[in-house]
C-alpha cells in the first residue's frame, strides 16, 4: 500500500488523537482539509487558535468559557443549592438540553482511573470541595454508568457526606425504545432499583 505524503501522514496522526476517532475517520478528516479552499482551511485553523487562546476554565465549575465566570455560574435564575457533577464540559450541554435541571454544574475533567494512571488529585476534586460552603444542599453524581464512573461518583459521595451535603447519583437502567429481553441483568436491575411511581 502506497505511504501518503509526509505532512498529510502528519495531519491523519493529530486526527487520529481524538478519542473515537480511527485511522479511516482520521484520513477521511485529512482529505476533508485538503479539499477545502486555502481560506477554508485558515479558517479552521484561526478557529482552533482563538478557542485555545481565548478560552480557560470557569473560576468556580471548570467549564470552558471567554470570561472569568461562565454564564451558568453567573446567572441569578440558577439553584444555587445542588450541584451537578459531570465528566466533561460536553455532558453539561447534555443535561442543559434536556431543559429539566435547573441547578450548577461543576466539571471533574476525567474520571478515577488507576489502569491510565488517574488518580483524584488529577481531577478537579479540590475545586469541588471549595464550593461545599453551606449553600450547596444536594450534589448529584452524572459520571458515566462505567467502572471509572461508579468508582468517582462513590469516592467523591464519601468526601461529600461527611460535610452535610446530600450526594446523589443519576438513575439509570432501560433506555426508551428498547426491549426487555435484550437488556443485561446489571442493567434491569438499575431500572428496579430507580424505579419511580407512575
Amino acid at each position: 500500500m502506497p505511504q501518503n505524503a509526509g505532512p498529510l501522514e502528519n495531519l491523519i496522526d493529530q486526527f487520529a488523537r481524538f478519542p473515537g476517532v480511527g485511522r479511516k475517520g482520521a484520513t477521511r478528516m485529512a482529505y476533508e482539509v485538503m479539499g477545502m479552499t486555502d481560506a477554508q482551511a485558515m479558517e479552521l485553523a484561526k478557529a482552533i487558535e482563538n478557542a485555545k487562546a481565548k478560552l480557560h476554565r470557569c473560576r468556580f465549575c471548570q467549564d470552558f468559557t471567554a470570561d472569568e465566570v461562565c454564564p451558568i455560574c453567573q446567572s441569578p435564575k440558577r439553584d444555587r443549592t445542588t450541584i451537578c457533577v459531570v465528566e466533561t464540559p460536553r455532558d453539561i450541554k447534555s443535561i442543559e438540553r434536556t431543559h429539566e435541571y435547573h441547578g450548577l454544574y461543576h466539571v471533574l475533567h476525567g474520571l478515577i482511573s488507576p489502569m491510565d494512571g488517574i488518580g483524584a488529585e488529577q481531577l478537579c476534586v479540590k475545586e469541588l470541595l471549595a464550593r461545599l460552603d453551606g449553600t450547596v444542599k444536594e450534589v448529584i453524581m452524572a459520571t458515566s454508568p462505567t467502572v471509572e464512573g461508579e468508582a468517582t461518583a462513590m469516592y467523591l459521595a464519601k468526601l461529600i457526606k461527611p460535610l452535610g451535603v446530600k450526594a446523589t447519583r443519576l438513575a439509570y437502567g432501560l433506555p426508551v425504545g428498547s426491549s426487555l429481553e435484550y437488556a443485561d441483568e446489571t442493567t434491569i436491575y438499575r431500572a428496579m432499583q430507580g424505579r419511580g411511581e407512575l
